[in-house]
């Protein structure tokens, strides 16, 4: 999830496991925990583009990292405070779920978590978009509120939990959606004749309303919206994957990583003389049928080496494109 939606989950942690030892404290500390495991972006800086990828929720998000860490952060924080309000164990205790939950909550998010590295497993449940005003905002509230109260207050714990427990029921409805939007999707697929291999199924931009599938039939993949306050049937529109573009990079080793990076999730564009790599996993640009920009696309370029792979940039224009289109679709448009 975005940044902010991590702070404030790590707050409302911090504030259950020692709220009430040291206060606003436990909100802070939290708040750092939950921003720690998205330091991996940093290796965007430190590698290249590949790699960086693959680091990124990696193993900052595992549970092996909030085991080796939290004793360390907590020792940190408890020799900071001389231990007056709160032992060693305290803080790593609060250290640990904060870094923890972390995962857990990106677990349910499209990119999903590495939660058990080092093994080769990414949990990716789909039914929450990285930003999504209405899990976050209610919950951010909720958290404001506790503080407000001393740290002996009954209120402050009630509107914590509340916050904890209200974000909670709203992650369980999106599964429920999810659910429901999948019926609709292979229900399309079958009154349209549709032949498929398989389907994944995820929320647009910051909503639950509507969502979108990516489809592989044959030679080509296929891609659907669907919102709950459609009255007419899903349109498909297909995307061929033009795998035999690849030619000889397609035994390339960062071809071969991307390709693992992307679930076999891609197509081949070329423009020109320039190969692109699109990650059909985070869908196109704009909900607009006639899109043909994916929001992951990554040029290959050729190089003494091999190849350099360059992640296409993406500009303020895309996001009012982007934003303009989910608004009209979202209603049924």
């Amino acid at each position: 999830m975005d940044s902010l939606t991590q702070i404030v989950l790590g707050a409302s942690v911090g504030e259950a496991v020692l709220g009430k030892k040291v206060g606003n404290k436990a909100l802070l500390y939290g708040a750092i925990a939950g921003t720690i495991p998205d330091l991996d972006v940093l290796a965007r800086s430190l590698t290249d583009t590949v790699t960086a990828i693959e680091w990124h929720r990696g193993f900052s998000h595992s549970i092996v990292f909030s085991v080796v860490f939290a004793p360390l952060f907590g020792w940190l924080v408890w020799k900071l405070h001389r231990g007056r309000e709160a032992s060693w164990k305290d803080w790593s205790w609060l250290f640990f779920w904060g870094l923890f939950t972390h995962p857990i909550l990106d677990a349910f998010t499209t990119w999903g978590t590495q939660l058990f590295w080092p093994f080769d497993l990414r949990l990716a449940f789909q039914n929450i978009f990285v930003i999504d005003p209405l899990y976050t905002v209610p919950f951010l509230l909720f958290v404001v509120l506790a503080m407000c109260y001393k740290r002996t207050s009954p209120k402050r714990r009630k509107y914590n939990r509340l916050g904890l427990l209200v974000s909670s029921c709203y992650l369980l409805v999106t599964l429920i959606l999810k659910g429901m939007a999948y019926i609709k999707f292979t229900d399309g697929l079958t009154e349209q004749g549709i032949v498929y291999q398989q389907i994944d199924t995820r929320p647009t931009p910051m909503n639950a309303l509507l969502w979108t599938a990516n489809i592989e039939a044959g030679d080509a993949y296929l891609i659907g919206n669907y919102s709950f306050f459609d009255t007419s049937p899903i349109q498909f529109s297909t995307y061929p994957k033009n795998h035999h573009l690849l030619g000889t990079l397609e035994t390339n080793d960062k071809v071969n990583r991307l390709i693992t990076i992307a679930e076999g999730w891609y197509t081949i564009s070329k423009k020109e003389d320039r190969v692109f790599f699109n990650d059909l996993r985070f869908g196109l640009i704009s909900i607009d049928p006639q899109e043909t920009q994916f929001v992951f696309s990554y040029e290959l370029i050729p190089s003494a080496t091999g190849i350099s792979v360059e992640e296409t940039p993406k500009f303020d224009t895309d996001a009012k494109r982007l934003l303009s289109s989910l608004w009209n679709r979202i209603w049924g448009n």
